[in-house]
């Protein structure tokens, strides 16, 4: 049987009510008259012309295709933050129905293809609209939590080896302690995300930007489930960018915060701690803290705005997908031509069925034959027999098309 401790050895006792009050998370927001809120709306304001750019410079069909890699890059990294590295090919092997045999392994490519699921839903407007509200945040934990083995909604309580199930969407029961944090008591958990959702669910759009980083801390300072709560606060950011930002979902805070992720964990510690003096914010928590950690988050996905806007250069993407073709064609994995056709859709963005036979310059039949190697190989995709090709990312050759975007497997 698989064993995890429960969100970074989360420690779990009997839950009590402590008497809370929801004024114990303030600040919720970054004061309009605290001295960093310039630098921080800068960013913001940054990061929201620089997404619109990226996102408009692409054809829609290579947004398309450019979002399916993306969900499998967060859904890689997000799960590595939480210490389970599914590559992923094996993450594309899963969803093809191609599992390991070994059982843990398996389960890992369970947990990913949950968590691809998620995305796809949010990514196609699941979340829209109500990302912070009650609802939306059961649901999303339900939805991916539904979908795990069982071996992966057990936790294990680090002081008395107790086994705990995670039930979907349902809110803890029990006391929790992550790290030096002492989460609020199960009874207070509604009413403080009742706060949460007042307070994130009525921003605009340049203020919903700024306040990502201190609703994904605040989500994960609450702590509403036994397990999952990392997860869900990245897709929660993930869906609130998604709409504030317009991003097309091609790229992801995921990426940049796994890179960073010792920096990640201590930004999320220090926004536990208490104000330190009178010029640290009005509220019990640390304002200075959380405007390092929004400073630090709005940072990440410029950073990574700026890694997707290069890869997917024009010119060195063509040039890339190029070799690799020309290479495939020499060991005689690829028919001839099979460049061109890789050329058109690169350049075009779509290609209709009907117009391979000129862009080879060859028959009909011979055409269909460098089509179907290519479908086979699973660079370009297709939504029907008669729909126009368009460029797919697979995984395995994400290191050659894509650097940087993954790690190679080894």
């Amino acid at each position: 049987m698989a064993k995890r401790k429960a969100d970074n050895k989360a420690d779990m006792k009997a839950a009590a009510g402590r008497g809370e009050t929801v004024s114990e998370m303030e600040p919720l927001l970054i004061r309009e008259d605290s001295r960093h809120r310039g630098e921080l709306t800068d960013l913001a304001l940054e990061l929201a012309q620089r997404s619109a750019g990226f996102r408009r410079s692409l054809p829609a069909s290579l947004v398309s295709s450019l979002a399916d890699l993306v969900r499998s890059m967060n859904c890689y990294y997000s799960n590595l933050i939480e210490g389970h590295d599914t590559h992923p090919v094996d993450i594309e092997r899963a969803l093809k129905g191609d599992y390991s045999k070994d059982g843990k392994k398996r389960d890992l490519q369970l947990e990913a293809k949950a968590h691809i699921e998620v995305q796809r839903w949010i990514d196609g407007g699941g979340l829209k609209g109500r990302a912070t509200t009650i609802e939306a945040i059961q649901e999303t934990h339900q939805r991916f939590c539904s979908l795990l083995p069982a071996d992966l909604l057990r936790v294990e309580d680090p002081a008395t080896k107790e086994h705990v199930e995670v039930v979907p969407g349902e809110f803890r029961t029990r006391d929790v302690k992550v790290g030096r944090h002492v989460a609020i008591s199960p009874p207070a958990v509604p009413r403080f995300l009742e706060r949460f959702a007042q307070v994130y669910g009525r921003l605009g759009k340049t203020e919903t930007i700024l306040a990502t980083a201190a609703a994904h801390h605040r989500l994960v300072w609450i702590h509403p489930f036994v397990d999952g709560n990392g997860r869900v606060a990245r897709l929660m950011s993930h869906a609130t960018m998604l709409e504030a930002l317009d991003s097309g979902a091609v790229w992801s805070v995921a990426r940049g915060l796994a890179r960073n992720v010792e920096a990640y964990k201590s930004h999320l510690a220090a926004c536990d701690l208490p104000r330190r003096n009178d010029l640290d914010g009005r509220g019990p928590l640390s304002e200075e803290s959380l405007a390092e950690f929004t400073r630090f988050f709005l940072t990440v996905c410029l950073d990574q705005v700026t890694f997707m806007e290069k890869l997917v250069q024009p010119e060195e993407l063509r040039t890339r997908v190029q070799l690799w073709a020309e290479e495939e064609i020499r060991l005689d994995r690829l028919p001839p031509k099979s460049g061109s056709i890789l050329e058109a859709v690169l350049y075009r963005g779509e290609l209709p069925r009907g117009d391979a036979a000129a862009v080879v310059g060859a028959s009909d039949r011979q055409a269909r034959r460098v089509v179907s190697a290519l479908l086979d190989r699973g660079v370009l995709v297709s939504a029907s027999m008669r729909a126009p090709l368009r460029l797919s990312f697979p995984a395995a050759l994400a290191s050659r098309w894509m650097p940087g975007l993954v790690p190679e497997q080894v």
